[in-house]
């Protein structure tokens, strides 16, 4: 079986499979037309296994899973969903979507984290079919005040990060909130944000209510964390607890403003950006229309522009958090799927780019599936 880049838009899922060393590509699909596709991630313990974070028309949000590498899917038994208030009258809150999906730690076969709209967390033991509310976070004292304001596209919990030393250690973050950490499992959190900036709050070094837009962890580097926020880009080295403005290096013209931030697998100083317009109105394109994707290969310090192959002038897409990714070649090929339902690709880390598939439905999630 091949590898595959799965495609979430926001009407339906799309395959699409490399043909003769990713010279050439086939796209198949869609499966559920007309639905909604936040996320679909592969069990990296179960390669077979696949779960897809979705809202249908005629289900609402729900998670889809798949044995047979997404020949067939089945709803799970049971979504995740907020605690039923005391007295057994509905809770206030209510999921809208299931945004983010994130596979266990290696040692727990099974084990999956959902984040979703509004900013709630929950857990899975059974491979996706049932879920449960990780009451530590979803009922903690403080998580109205941590998650208290909304992005235009509502209040989302993603980048659930497993630390692959220790199950117990976690992250996640929301937009509108900031980042917290949790080292017992989820049973408490702790907000994680100093060095982050704040422009629309009134605390410049405000503990929490930051908005990340992505947040990625090394896996052979998990000390190694790497944030593309609404204000900036950062690092942050552990044990330190202090994000380091790293978007500074960029291009003062080109800003540090974007969706997503993508590892190189084996490098844990080697970063992939994709910019947008982030100037006081919020455009949300690529700056002047010139899409172009950014590197660092010295963690941060420096960043160059790779843009041979994208259109040079009058495109005006925007790429979103979970729409880029890399796959494991030795030379990483890098994909992002664009709100202009284009799936763009590069074969030798991004010097060169060309488009994969014209013409689909807007991209929500472009992931890789070895």
């Amino acid at each position: 079986m091949t590898d595959t880049l799965w495609i979430g838009t926001r009407k339906g899922l799309f395959s699409l499979r490399p043909r003769a060393g990713r010279r050439g590509w086939k796209l198949a699909g869609p499966q559920f037309l007309g639905h909604i596709i936040h996320h679909v991630v592969q069990d990296p313990r179960e390669p077979r296994v696949l779960l897809l974070g979705a809202r249908t028309g005629h289900l609402g949000p729900t998670v889809m899973r798949s044995l047979d590498r997404g020949r067939t899917w089945h709803e799970a038994a049971a979504p995740p969903a907020f605690r039923k208030a005391a007295g057994g009258s509905a809770e206030a809150r209510a999921v809208q979507r299931v945004f983010w999906l994130t596979p266990g730690h290696s040692s727990e076969c099974g084990s999956w984290y959902a984040g979703s709209s509004p900013a709630g967390l929950f857990r899975s033991s059974d491979g996706g079919e049932r879920w449960q509310p990780v009451d530590g976070f979803n009922d903690h004292p403080m998580r109205a005040q941590w998650a208290a304001h909304a992005t235009p596209d509502g209040e989302l919990l993603h980048s659930i990060l497993v630390d692959p030393r220790d199950p117990q250690h976690l992250y996640l973050a929301i937009s509108i909130g900031g980042v917290f950490e949790s080292s017992d499992g989820g049973a408490s959190w702790t907000p994680l944000n100093g060095g982050c900036a704040a422009d629309f709050l009134p605390d410049p070094d405000a503990a929490f209510g930051h908005d990340p837009h992505c947040v990625v962890q090394h896996p052979r580097r998990p000390d190694r964390l790497y944030q593309q926020n609404h204000c900036g880009i950062y690092r942050l080295d552990r044990p330190g607890r202090r994000w380091q403005r790293i978007g500074t290096a960029m291009p003062r013209k080109i800003g540090d403003v974007g969706f997503p931030i993508v590892l190189h697998p084996a490098d844990a100083d080697c970063v992939w950006v994709l910019p947008m317009d982030g100037r006081t109105v919020w455009p949300r394109t690529s700056i002047e229309g010139r899409p172009a994707v950014y590197v660092t290969r010295d963690a941060g310090e420096s960043w160059r522009r790779l843009d041979r192959g994208l259109p040079a002038s009058q495109a005006w897409f925007t790429v979103l958090r979970q729409a880029m990714c890399s796959d494991a070649d030795a030379r990483p090929g890098l994909y992002f799927g664009t709100t202009a339902g284009e799936v763009w690709g590069s074969t030798n880390g991004g010097e060169s780019w060309r488009c994969l598939v014209r013409h689909l439905p807007e991209i929500y999630s472009v992931t890789y599936a070895a």
